[in-house]
């Protein structure tokens, strides 16, 4: 079983376009970085469990309802009557995303550190608001540590929102802090440079890689994916061409997919990812060609497996 740790909020995006001087009409959607990589894990056959606290509220019990819906494991989901975090969605001209969030007294912020996870766990993903906004993001830090130091294979998208950072380079020493303890850390190159504050990334990911992970996967929009390993070097795949409708939930697909590959190769039995450089290939155009099909439609709707093959 692989288990996401992490927030699950609603997006608000927005219905069509609207003129200058208007509001545009919003419609609430599931979502969440972790949230999105569960749901995507439940599509693609993974066996995978959510582990976050979610409100009592209408949102919270939709955001409930949407993980049974796919097959996701809600054993380890909290509960709570606080509100559900909302975020509302910008999107631009080239579909690209950004986000304010409304997250004072929210549910998943008070998020307790379990007793245990499944004896059946193999792999733990952690990343995005959960891991800034207190007091919740000491305990999926304890969280990542104590499976880690157990021998779980542990993956990371930090997945920046600069907006929910008040010490920028107090969060970039956490981060740094934390590599010891994760197996793969997957993140985009606009996260990278934000972390590495240098353009770079090779050079960046080497010196992360030298922390920790055994693997380092930078996602590059249409320009694909490339993992820096220490077992296989560099290894590259080329996007996948698609006509983008917007980009929300790509890089929680990846997340998804490049777990639920890496678990086909066996490579989640321990706490690294040592796979020769054809399996690697494998792994991250699996993982495009995943991330092209959610780009191709609107909102975070990652793939259901017979969709990629």
């Amino acid at each position: 079983m692989i288990v996401v740790a992490g927030e699950a909020l609603i997006d608000l995006v927005p219905a069509g376009p609207a003129a200058e001087d208007e509001l545009p009409a919003l419609l609430p959607k599931r979502g969440g970085g972790p949230y999105n990589t569960a749901v995507a894990l439940g599509r693609l056959g993974s066996p995978v469990a959510f582990c976050s606290r979610l409100s009592t509220d209408h949102f919270g019990t939709a955001l409930l309802g949407g993980l049974a819906a796919d097959g996701v494991d809600t054993s380890l989901v909290q509960r709570g009557d606080e509100p559900t975090t909302l975020a509302v969605a910008h999107v631009a001209a080239d579909g690209s995303a950004s986000y304010s969030f409304h997250v004072e007294g929210a549910a998943d912020r008070l998020f307790a550190l379990p007793a245990a996870l499944p004896e059946a766990t193999r792999a733990v993903s952690f990343g995005t608001c959960s891991l800034v906004l207190e007091p919740g993001a000491s305990a999926y830090e304890a969280l990542m540590r104590r499976e880690s130091e157990r021998g779980t294979f542990t993956a990371l998208d930090p997945n920046i929102r600069a907006g929910l950072i008040a010490d920028p380079d107090a969060y970039r020493d956490r981060f740094r802090a934390w590599l010891p303890y994760v197996s793969l850390l997957k993140l985009s190159e606009e996260d990278a440079v934000w972390l590495a504050r240098s353009d770079d990334l090779v050079a960046a990911a080497k010196g992360w890689l030298g922390l920790g992970p055994s693997a380092v996967v930078l996602t590059r929009g249409g320009d694909g994916l490339t993992a820096l390993t220490r077992a296989s070097g560099r290894i590259d795949v080329p996007g996948v061409p698609v006509e983008v409708v917007d980009t929300i939930g790509a890089g929680d697909t990846v997340n998804a997919a490049l777990l639920h590959r890496l678990d086909r190769h066996g490579a989640l039995t321990g706490p690294g990812a040592e796979l020769g450089a054809e399996q690697w290939r494998d792994v991250l155009g699996y993982a495009a060609r995943a991330a092209a099909l959610t780009c191709s439609r609107a909102g975070a709707e990652p793939p259901y497996v017979g969709e990629l093959g």
